[in-house]
């Protein structure tokens, strides 16, 4: 049965936001191997939200972030994104290549080839723990990286996505590496139809 994620239980979406507290988890234990440093995590903030929440959340339509999206293949569909305010995505870049954390010169091809390792980092630790929660394949495709405002960035999946729903799962991370604080934010947008798939390999749903 095809079901909207605005039709989901409250016990679905508990399990939906522990997947995404474990999916963070991985996730910053993998920027702190890549950084080779010691990268402290708050608790996940993951909500299900509209797109228009997602672009006010994210400083306003006209905010400039940093925007990395992959398609999600196999036995799940859909979307994953990971988006950074543009001065995070600069010190996170900085943290990784040893430069003042304080540059916000334009980013290099070399910058740039590095935002989508760690996205692809992030974003695979995060679909990994979900695979092995699930016991699901689930494929990601090369990352797609764009630097604009945030109302352009969110409009392709939003497209895509507005065939069928209008909502997503959110997740927002802070990492926190000695007194610098970085603001990350995945979302999942799985097609309606890999929700109940998820939530039947989770044991939630018949």
């Amino acid at each position: 049965m095809k079901r909207s994620i605005e039709e989901l239980n409250a016990i679905e979406l508990d399990v939906l936001r522990e997947i995404g507290n474990i999916g963070a988890g991985n996730a910053v234990t993998a920027l702190a191997k890549m950084l080779n440093k010691k990268v402290d995590m708050s608790v996940p903030q993951v909500r299900i939200l509209e797109f228009k929440s997602v672009t006010e959340l994210l400083g306003g339509a006209d905010n400039l972030v940093v925007g990395i999206l992959f398609d999600v293949t196999g036995d799940l569909e859909g979307y994953i994104m990971f988006i950074l305010e543009q001065k995070y995505a600069h010190m996170l870049v900085n943290m990784l290549m040893s430069k003042d954390l304080s540059d916000m010169s334009d980013f290099s091809e070399m910058d740039i080839s590095a935002l989508k390792e760690i996205g692809n980092i992030l974003a695979g630790s995060y679909l990994s723990s979900l695979s092995a929660l699930t016991n699901l394949k689930i494929l990601t495709s090369i990352p797609d990286l764009a630097i604009d405002m945030a109302g352009a960035i969110l409009s392709v999946p939003a497209i895509e996505f507005g065939k069928i729903g209008n909502t997503v799962l959110f997740i927002e991370t802070e990492f926190k590496e000695d007194d610098c604080t970085i603001v990350g934010n995945f979302f999942l947008v799985p097609e309606v139809e890999s929700y109940d798939v998820l939530l039947k390999a989770l044991g939630v749903v018949d």
